[in-house]
Parts: C-alpha cells; structure tokens; sequence
C-alpha cells in the first residue's frame, strides 16, 4: 500500500488527534490516522467520488476511513450501503492502481445485492481480462466474492484459463477463488478439476499449495479418490512446503480412516510421515512430528519424532520453541516416559523470555518429572509465578494437582500467589483436592486454606472453604488451632461470609467437647449482629448445642442436622410449603418430592393456538406433587399410595404428524401407572371414546389392573388416558410395551363447529417404548459426597470391575453408564476432560423404597478404546448394592 495510505500523508486537519505520547520528557507524540472519525463526516466525504476530476490522494484518503469503518464494526443502513457503492463504481475512471485495489476492497465490503452486483460486473470482467496481472488477480477475487451461481457459469471459461495461467499471482487467486465458490457450487467447480491437477505440478509453492487445498476439496467424500490422490503425491511430486504440509494432513487423515493394523509398522504412507522429518524446511518437520505424536504408535515409531522436537527446543527461533513444546506437552499428557530424554532442555526453557513458552515447559516437566526433582522445579516456579497472568497460573496450579496426587508425599508443595477468581479457585479446588486424596495432607492443606481465607476477596471461596473447613477441622488432631481463623471471618467479612462461619463455628462444637464452652461464648456474640440471618444461625445453633430445642431423639440426630445435607430440591421445598395448608398435623418433609421435574401436562399446542394473554401464573407447584395430586383424584388409583417417581414424557408419535402422544411413566412401590397425554392436531375431527390398547407380553412381572379412557378429545385440546399396572413390590420390573391408540373418528364443520353424528371407529399405531431400571432411581444430589459415603455403612459396599467393550470415546461410555442407571452426577465429575485415559464419576439417587444410593465409578481405557471400569456401591440396603451392580451388568 502507498505511504499515504497508511504514514503522516493520510492524516489532515481533522484526523490528526494524540492519543499517546511517548514519554513524559519527549516531546514526540504519536498520532492515530483513524482518531475520532464519525460515519457521517465520512459519507459526506464520499462525495469526492462522483467529482468530474477525481483527486486521487483524497479518494484513496476516504475509501480508507470507510473500511476502517467497516473492519470496526459499524454498520451502514441499506440507503448508504447502496449509495456508497454506486460512487464507489465511478472510480473505475481512474487507472491509478493504488485506488483501483481499495475499489476492489471497497467492493467485497458493501455489494449488498444482486441488483447492485450487475451493474458493475462489466468493469470485472473487463479487468479480468485486462494485461495487468494486479487488475486480473484482483478481480478474480471480487467477482467470485459477488457473484451467484448464474453468473458463476458466464466466467467459468475465464476461471479455467486463469488456473493454468503462466502468472502465479493471477493462478493463486483463480484457486482461492475456487475454493470459496466450492462450498455454495460444488458442481460448478468439480468441472474444473483437470486445470487443477494441472495446477498441483506447477512448481510455483502458491500455486501448489492452493491448488492441493482445492483438488482435496473437490475430492474430499470420496475417500478411494482421496487415497489415491496422497498416494501419488507422497512419491515426491511436492516441492512447495506449504503444500507439503497439506500433504501431511491428508497422509494421516487417511491412515486414521485406513482399518489396518495399527499396530504392525507395516501400515500405508507412514514412511512419508518419517522421511518428513528430515525435510529441509522447518514448518514441514514439525508438521509431519506433531502427526507422527497425535497417532497411536509404538515407543519405536514415536522416538524419531520426539527427537526433532527435542532438537527445536534449543533453536534460536521462538516460534520453533514454542510450536515444540506445545507437542511435547501434548504427547506428555498421554505418554510422559516418552517426552523424560527433553527434560534437561525443558528446564533450560523455565527461564525463556517469552512466557508462553516458559509456562508451558513448565507443565510439561510437572508431568515427566520424578519424584526427586520435585522440589527444585517447586522452587523455580515459586519464582516464576509472579511474572504470568492469570490463565497461566491456572494451568500450573492443576499441573502441581496431578503431581502431588502422583507423588503423595510432596503435598507441601502448594502455591500461593496474588491472582484473580478463576486462578484463587483453582488453588481452593486443588487443595481440597489434596486433602480429599492424601489423609497425610489434611493438616497443612486445612492451614493453608486457613491462611488463603485472611486475603480472599471473593465472598464465593470464602463460603466454599469454610464450609469444607466446618466438616474437616474438627475431625483433626488440634481443632482449636482452626477456630481463631473462624472467628475472624465472623468479625471482618460480609453477611453471607459471616453466616458461613456461624454454621462453621457450631460444626466444631458439636464434634468436639473440649470447644464447647468457646464456641458458646463465640455464638453469644453473634446474637448482637446487625444482619438477620447472621443472629438467626446462632439462635438456632446455641438452641441446639444446648439442647433447648430437641432435633431427633439423640446426639446422632444434631450430628445429622448440622453435617447432613439438604436432599431436598428447594424448588420443591418452596412449592410444597406454598401449598401446605396450616393444620394440627405438622409440616412433614419426608413427603417432598426429592427430584425436580418439569410440569405434567405436556401439552403439544395446535398450529396458531395460544395461550389466553390474561391467564394468571400459577404458583410454582413441583411435577411429582401435581401428578400426585391429580393421581389422587382418581377413584381407580387413589389407593396406590405415595408416588415414588414420574418420568419425563416419551414421544410416541412422530413431529407433525395427525395426532400428538407422549406418554408419563408414573412408578409406585407396587404399580406402574401410564398417563397418555393425546393432542388432536385436525380441526376438522372430533375424536371419541379414545383408548390406548397395550400389549405388554414383552414385561411378564407387570399385570394390567386397569384403565381410563377419555370419552372426547376436541381439536386442539389435550386430554389424558391412563392404564394401570401391577408388580411385585419395591421390585424394579423392566419390560417392553406395545401401543395401538383406539377411537372413534367424527367429522367436524368448521364453519359451525359441529360434529357428525354418526362416526368411524379408528386406530392409530404407536411408538414401543420400555420400563427401564432408571425409572426406579431419583436423581437426588449430595452437597458433600465423601462426608455422605463416609457417613454409610462400609457393610453395605459393593465393589466388581467390567470391561464395557469398544467405546468411541471415554466420555460416551461414562454418559451411557450415568444413563443406565439414573443417578445424579456430583461436584461436576461428569464431564470428561479432553485425551484423559481415566476418569472417576461420583453418583448419587434414592432407589425406589427410599433406598440412599452412592455410586464411585472409576473409568479407564485398557487398550484401542476398550474401557474398563470400576464400580464400587455403598447404599442404606446391601441388597440395593447388589441390585445395582445386577442393573450394570445387565445394561
């Protein structure tokens, strides 16, 4: 671009603003080009265009302004787009070339039709064909930006000619183009695939490159063409190393596709991968080594790799560092043996000036080092820490997590350091972590957390590492020793903060008898603060300590109520006491429903039926308490007893189709109870005596007791048909169940909106769908899992490994066991992270029977995606234990 484009040249009067100045004692400031110019100044600058005698310099000056505009993100309203780019077409007047290329640029930015497009296709296309390369290249590249599909095959001829031409700009810019147009006209373009294979042996590297890029795109779902394509290029036909690189992807993908033995060394193209390592170029050795690392390949096959990568890590260049140990940190994620000969290079790089490649040494070390270098590189870090934001520090906090988890006896080695949220919690999660793993940490992590409390601003750390503090501190060995720490969150913090502690203060003082009397004292004082929630804890809290208020019939009972955790949804808790109605029986929480559930009546709404405007919003009620208030009304269930469940609704019925169905699995202790929810979708029918006949020879343990008809169902309207079944009890029957929905068809008049008296008796197949054991298990969450498993009986523990077979990924085998079995997945274990080899998922439920269910699941990959897996069951019944394993092995 000329000078004035973008030096002092481009700047006048009313672009020339400071907006920096160098330094204090120099009187040399810099200036912004582009400082506090406004849309409108510029469009009325624009004017300049339609001038008889273009002055170019001011011309070049505006089209500049107006893309800054547009690359800053303002937008034009459709008037100024289209008048900007009529004037903008006026400056094909001019043959400076300068301006002729911010007119392309201009172009691309603001063609807001086809209309539009038409008008200045003409002056493409002369260009096009014009014998300035920069005019043909260029206009290439607009009117393939531009153009539809119709007017694609008017210049197709002239793109074919452009492929082969002898110039590499203009050839480049005819591949490029190509390679854009292929997505919205692929057949347009696989026509030109014989200037393409031309185009691949030209020995100009843009060319190449792009001309690779292209045929791979025209050829990309047929993989034997593909194949065949990187088998005759990997004999060395390819001289451009960008194109070799491209080679290298498509190598590799092949060998992913490729169902040969990965195993024997006798695999396809591997030989090009390794003789790419000793290419003369360097983009092309780290290309064909980060491949070679991303495969499934022996120690043998790996070494040759590592070994150029090992050599990078000394490199004068940084991008070479860096692109280096980024691989090696990846590989060491996966094979940490392999990537332990770098490590003497690896610590040269700790003190490397570019941060990015520092950190990432770092990590990489924490995951290859033994148990011996420990405390030096914890040394080195220390000093480290201060230097990089926060992101970074991250990832070294959860690098030095997975180490002391290795290396248990270098738990000390935790850091502290000034830093923002997502760092602070990373440190709180990895010393909980710790503590949770290594018993031996539990001292020094408790005081850790202690002193990170004094400094933490953050009132969500402060509350998470109290309440951790409430349930560890008294069962150590000096409990007092945490108390002084307590107490001054009580004094300095804010409410919520503070209320925190008070709850923390009377864990220590149930547990332990010697603190007592202390924690009273403490307690008394807080009946003084100025925060209601703060004097209600310690109310509640001396009442129970000093047994004035009775919780339970014993010190188990107020060990409970203060440690135990809420099983309860508060969605729930709120709409069952919106609708307890005061009375001499008590509140009774054992009948809130323990899972939250959306509302039952699934409706599917008409197309255009809407829903009153006026209508009231009901008080939120919780979905089990309205299907057991509905369920209840019904003389013919009213006898079943406490609703233990009720499932999401099943689609039986395709989207669109005449009639909408789902059906609501409801579950009792001895019956099942199918709800039907049925939505006539045809104004013109009126639907009678409708039933659902269902076959249930594929459940043998389930009996039909009987069933609700629904005597009408109007267009539009949702009504409801139930079938009731009979099981053994507390017994979590599965079965398969087979559905025909019967009726009566009436014609309807719209006009009047009277039906026939005489109609048409009708059915209408249904979806299958199955009682699964899932459908016995409530989703209920624990806030503090290991206090919860701690708490079960170990009697009741179950332990037996599986092998789950071929899996596509770790992930999809622990979402299909979660699945399986119902249960609710705690503190976010999950989800899986990414190239893990194992993992460990904490579950929880209520089995039918009111049955506390805690599952640990322990995944890991055994070989070529074959998952083994671990699973241990503690549960208030050992015979739900066994249940449980029987569902796993069955499922």
């Amino acid at each position: 671009m000329p000078r004035s484009l973008v030096g002092g040249d481009l700047a006048g009067p009313d672009m020339a603003q400071p907006y920096m100045k160098k330094d204090d004692d120099d009187e040399e400031v810099e200036y912004s080009p582009f400082f506090g110019i406004e849309k409108g100044a510029v469009l009325q600058e624009a004017r300049a265009f339609h001038d008889p005698q273009l002055d170019v310099r001011r011309c070049s000056q505006v089209i500049t302004k107006l893309l800054y505009l547009l690359n800053q993100g303002e937008t034009f309203t459709k008037v100024e787009a289209t008048e900007v780019f009529f004037a903008v077409t006026k400056l094909f007047q001019s043959s400076d070339a300068g301006l002729r290329r911010l007119v392309y640029l201009m172009i691309k930015e603001v063609s807001t039709s086809s209309d539009e497009v038409i008008i200045v296709t003409s002056s493409l296309m002369k260009d096009m064909n014009s014998k300035t390369d920069m005019y043909r290249a260029n206009a290439i590249r607009v009117l393939c930006r531009i153009i539809d599909g119709t007017l694609l095959t008017q210049i197709e001829r002239y793109l074919k000619q452009a492929i082969v031409d002898k110039n590499p700009v203009v050839a480049s810019a005819a591949l490029v183009s190509g390679i854009h147009l292929a997505q919205a006209n692929p057949e347009i373009v696989k026509r030109w695939s014989n200037e393409v294979q031309e185009a691949v042996q030209s020995r100009a590297p843009l060319v190449q490159f792009h001309g690779l890029a292209l045929l791979h795109q025209i050829r990309q779902n047929d993989r034997l063409a593909v194949s065949k394509l990187v088998s005759s290029l990997t004999r060395g036909s390819v001289r451009s190393p960008l194109a070799q690189c491209l080679l290298i992807r498509y190598t590799s993908q092949v060998m992913r596709e490729s169902s040969m033995n990965t195993q024997t060394g006798d695999r396809p193209f591997f030989d090009f991968l390794e003789s790419s390592l000793r290419h003369k170029s360097e983009m092309v050795i780290l290309e064909a080594a980060r491949k070679i690392t991303e495969m499934d390949v022996t120690s043998r096959e790996l070494a040759p790799a590592i070994t150029v990568l090992q050599l990078f890590l000394s490199s004068s260049k940084p991008v070479l560092r860096f692109a280096a140990v980024r691989t090696l940190n990846k590989v060491a994620m996966t094979r940490p043996l392999a990537v332990t000969n770098c490590n003497v290079d690896l610590e040269s790089l700790m003190s490397d000036t570019n941060r990015s490649i520092a950190t990432l040494a770092i990590t990489t070390l924490l995951k290859t080092g033994n148990e011996s270098s420990v405390d030096r590189l914890m040394k080195q870090i220390t000093n480290f820490m201060s230097d990089i934001a926060d992101e970074f520090k991250i990832v070294v906090v959860e690098a030095i997590r997975s180490l002391c988890l290795k290396f248990p006896l270098k738990y000390r080695s935790i850091l502290r350091e000034e830093g923002g949220f997502e760092y602070k919690k990373a440190i709180v999660d990895s010393i909980i972590t710790l503590i949770s793993e290594i018993p031996d940490a539990k001292e020094i992590g408790l005081l850790h957390l202690c002193e990170f409390i004094e400094d933490c601003e953050f009132t969500y750390l402060s509350s998470q590492i109290l309440h951790f503090l409430g349930n560890e501190g008294p069962r150590t060995s000096d409990p007092s020793r945490y108390i002084r720490y307590i107490h001054n969150r009580v004094i300095l913090e804010n409410a919520t903060v503070r209320a925190s502690a008070v709850s923390t203060l009377a864990k220590f003082g149930a547990l332990v008898d010697t603190l007592k009397p202390r924690i009273f004292v403490l307690l008394r004082r807080c009946l003084f603060d100025t925060e209601d929630e703060v004097r209600d804890r310690a109310t509640l809290y001396l009442q129970t300590l000093g047994g004035e208020v009775a919780i339970g019939n014993n010190e188990k009972d107020v060990k409970d109520f203060l440690f135990g955790s809420l099983d309860v949804p508060l969605a729930n808790l709120e709409a069952s006491l919106r609708t307890y109605e005061p009375s001499e029986e008590p509140f009774d929480i054992s009948l809130v429903s323990r899972e939250v559930r959306s509302l039952p009546l699934q409706e599917k709404k008409a197309p255009g039926k809407k829903a009153p405007a006026t209508a009231a919003a009901p008080a939120p009620v919780s979905a089990v308490d309205a299907y057991q208030k509905m369920l209840s009304s019904i003389p013919e269930f009213a006898g079943f007893g406490r609703l233990f469940k009720s499932s999401e609704p099943v689609e039986l019925t395709e989207a669109e189709t005449e009639y909408a169905v789902n059906v609501v699995k409801h579950i009792y202790d001895s019956y099942v109870v199918l709800q039907y929810n049925c939505t006539n979708t045809i104004e013109e029918q009126l639907l009678e005596d409708v039933t659902v006949c269902v076959d249930a020879s594929d459940a043998e343990e389930f009996s039909e007791i009987c069933s609700k008809p629904l005597a009408s169902l109007p267009y539009s309207s949702t009504g409801q048909i139930f079938v009731a079944f009979e099981k053994p009890e507390r017994v979590p029957a599965v079965g398969k169940f087979l559905n025909l929905l019967k009726f009566t068809v009436k014609e309807v008049d719209t006009s009047t909106g009277e039906a026939d008296e005489d109609g048409v008796e009708d059915e209408y197949q249904l979806e299958e769908f199955e009682v699964v054991a899932a459908d016995y298990m409530l989703r209920v969450p624990v806030s503090n899992f290991r206090n919860a498993w701690e708490n079960m009986d170990p009697e009741s523990e179950r332990v037996d490994e599986y092998g789950l077979g071929v899996r596509e990924s770790l992930a999809e085998a622990v979402s299909a066991v979660i699945n399986i079995l119902g249960m609710q997945p705690c503190e976010g274990t999950e989800v899986v992270p990414k190239n893990a080899r194992s993992h460990s998922c904490l579950l929880s439920g209520v089995f039918i029977g009111d049955v506390k269910v805690l599952v640990r699941l322990s995944f890991g990959l055994s070989g070529p995606n074959e998952v083994a897996m671990k699973l241990a069951v503690r549960s208030d019944d050992p015979e739900i234990s066994d249940k449980i394993h029987e569902i796993v092995a069955s499922g």
